[in-house]
Order: structure tokens, then C-alpha cells, then sequence
């Protein structure tokens, strides 16, 4: 694992320098969307809903939409005045019981590692929290925004799980919740009902079978070659187009400055060529080995008159 953030806990006057590593791992099964015909990749453009035309990088800014659908563009002047932070500190607030915390609040896991130095202080953290069945509330800043997450202890190991915010949980609005008193009998079958499906929890028991059946599903195909080689299509996507595009154009605008003249034409190309640029790519590769062929033939029919030349020339003269 690569570590993702270092800083320190800091509690009281006691500091535990510390490395942060996400704990978690998304293994959901993904798909592109294809041609069905080629499996090329499918494209979008950056296209505005007012007047149609395709926006590049540069002119896209931040929007904020009011409730009555208005837009508020923030740049990014807007943004630098927000307040954000740097801090390396995770900051205990307090140590909070164990039952306190709704995990609804819980959104994202990591591992904490102690540097060298800390090693002793960490133990020593880990331990209180152990003993007092407690878990500390602290807050920490990932990305320059800070957040509320909690320490606790797994496996001899602190973990920290962020926090969302106390107004970002729902509260349910739907009614029919009010139902008659169940009947003692009823009562009695549930309970009955809820002992014998009673057991521990173990997470080696379970297991992603949608996303195992998906794996068998492509291997199958695989082995039967039921694949769609696209040689052409690279991983990149059309981000690279449009990275050019914004080049070329920031070239222009760089020689406009100076009042130099400007190559339209070399801009419309790259514009219009977005398409088509694997194929372009295709006919380039071939070009020189066309020419090369060509150069070759030409070379050996030189070759050849000139042979047939000095044969020619010494039967002349005899005669």
C-alpha cells in the first residue's frame, strides 16, 4: 500500500506522527460503453445546452444552481477565498462512547501507521482506546477541506473513518410506519423466528457472486474469441484530442498577440479530425513504407536500363 497523507494525532500535549492509507477498495465490476459492431470506445463532447457549440477546458468554470434554477459562476478567484486548510494535524476533540456514533455517519476508512518516532505513543493511544471502549472525535484536513472522522481500533490497528456532516443524513418523510399493536402470538413467532436465523458474523462467509459471474462471463468469451480487437482505439479516450486542440489554439492566440499571421487551417484540421484520428494515425505508419517501396523500384529500374544500356553499347559498336 502507498500511503496517502502523513501529519499527526495530536491529544493533549502527546503528538503520534503517523501515515494514512485507505483501508478500503471499490471491486464493483465496471463496463465501457462500445459500438457493438467495432467495440470502440464512445466519446463525448463538452457541449453547451444554450447555444450548441462544443467548450473547451479553458472557458468551463464552476456553477453553483440556486433552488429557482438561476446560476451563480464561481472562478477561480471565487474559489481561492473559500476557506480551506493544509493542516498536517488530526486534532482530537474529544473521546465520545462507542454507542454514541450512528454508523449511518461513518463514510470512508483508513489505516493509520505510525512513523518510527511514534511507535510507542501510537501503542499507547491505541491502548486507551481499548480500555475505555471509546473512540476519539477528531478532525482532519484531506484535500484542503476539513472533515469530522473518529479513531478507533481494529485488528491492534487505529483506523480513522470520516464523517459526514450531521445535516447530509436524511430524514424519512414517508408515513405508514404507525401499525396496530402486534398480538402476543405474533410477537412469540417473530422472536422464535429472529433465534433461529441467530448467529456471529463472518465476512469470509459471504461473498460478491454478480461480480464473480461477470469474470467467468468474459473469460468464457475470451477463450472462445468472442473479442474486439480495436488496435487503434487508445486508453486515453478524446482527452488527448482536445488537449492538442487547446494547444494549438493557445498557439494561435500566443502569435495573434504578437501579430503574427495564424494558421486557421491547422487549427480547423485538428478540430475537424477528432473522428478520425485513428484512422490518420493508420494511413501515417504506411506512408513511408509506400515510399520507401516506391524509391526501391524506381532504384531497380535505373539499375536495369543502365545494364541493358552497357549490353547494348559494346554490340553497336562491333557492328
Amino acid at each position: 500500500m502507498r500511503s496517502i497523507w502523513k501529519g499527526a494525532v495530536s491529544f493533549g500535549l502527546v503528538s503520534v506522527p503517523v501515515k494514512l492509507y485507505s483501508a478500503t477498495e471499490s471491486k464493483d465490476v465496471t463496463f465501457r460503453q462500445v459500438h457493438v459492431t467495432d467495440g470502440g470506445r464512445i466519446k463525448y463532447q463538452r457541449i453547451c445546452s444554450l447555444d450548441g457549440e462544443e467548450v473547451p477546458y479553458s472557458d468551463i468554470a464552476k456553477g453553483y444552481e440556486t433552488e429557482d434554477g438561476e446560476m451563480v459562476i464561481l472562478d477561480d478567484d471565487d474559489m481561492a477565498d473559500l476557506p480551506v486548510t493544509g493542516s498536517r494535524e488530526i486534532g482530537v476533540e474529544k473521546f465520545v462512547p462507542s454507542d454514541q456514533i450512528d454508523p449511518m455517519l461513518f463514510e470512508k476508512s483508513y489505516y493509520l501507521e505510525p512513523e518510527k518516532t511514534g511507535v510507542k505513543p501510537y501503542a499507547l493511544l491505541r491502548q486507551a482506546l481499548l480500555d475505555s471502549d471509546r473512540m476519539a472525535l477528531v478532525t482532519i484536513a484531506i484535500r484542503n477541506r476539513t472533515s469530522l472522522a473518529v479513531l478507533r481500533v481494529r485488528d491492534d490497528v487505529i483506523v480513522l473513518q470520516t464523517m459526514m456532516w450531521p445535516d447530509e443524513i436524511r430524514q424519512p418523510d414517508f408515513g405508514g410506519l404507525d401499525a396496530e399493536d402486534a398480538k402476543p402470538s405474533e410477537v412469540k413467532m417473530a422472536t422464535m423466528l429472529v433465534e433461529t436465523l441467530a448467529g456471529d458474523f463472518d465476512a469470509s462467509e459471504y461473498e460478491d457472486d454478480y461480480r464473480e459471474a461477470v469474470e467467468a462471463l468474459v473469460k468464457a468469451k475470451i477463450e472462445g474469441g468472442e473479442v474486439k480487437r480495436t488496435p487503434e482505439t487508445t486508453k486515453t479516450s478524446g482527452e488527448v484530442v482536445d488537449l492538442l486542440a487547446a494547444l494549438q489554439k493557445s498557439v494561435n492566440a500566443a502569435k495573434s498577440k504578437r501579430g503574427e499571421a495564424v494558421d486557421d487551417t491547422e487549427d480547423t484540421e485538428d478540430t475537424d479530425d477528432t473522428d478520425e484520428k485513428p484512422a490518420a494515425k493508420k494511413t501515417t505508419k504506411k506512408a513511408p513504407a509506400k515510399k520507401a517501396a516506391a524509391k526501391k523500384t524506381a532504384a531497380k529500374k535505373t539499375t536495369t536500363k543502365k545494364a541493358a544500356a552497357k549490353k547494348a553499347a559494346p554490340a553497336k559498336k562491333s557492328a
